[in-house]
C-alpha cells in the first residue's frame, strides 16, 4: 500500500486510488478534484484551505485507502 503523507499533491494522491480518495476529499468540501489547481496542490494545503485537521485528513486518507485493497 502506497501510504500517503502531508505533503503528496492531490494529483498524486488521485493516481494512488482515486476511488478511495475521492469520497474523502469530498466531504471535506474539495467538489473540483479535477481543476488544474487543485492537482498541484498538497493534502496539507488543501487540509489548511478547507479548514480540516491536516494529520486527521492524512490518517482518514490511509485507512480507507487501506481498505480499499
Amino acid at each position: 500500500m502506497a501510504l500517503v503523507t502531508k505533503e503528496t499533491k492531490i494529483g498524486e494522491l488521485l493516481e494512488i486510488n482515486a476511488e478511495a480518495a475521492a469520497p474523502v476529499l469530498m466531504e471535506i468540501g474539495m467538489h473540483c478534484l479535477g481543476c488544474p489547481a487543485s492537482q498541484m496542490e498538497s493534502i496539507e494545503e488543501a487540509a489548511m484551505v478547507h479548514g480540516v485537521d491536516a494529520d486527521e485528513l492524512v490518517k482518514s486518507l490511509n485507512e480507507k485507502m487501506a481498505a480499499a485493497e
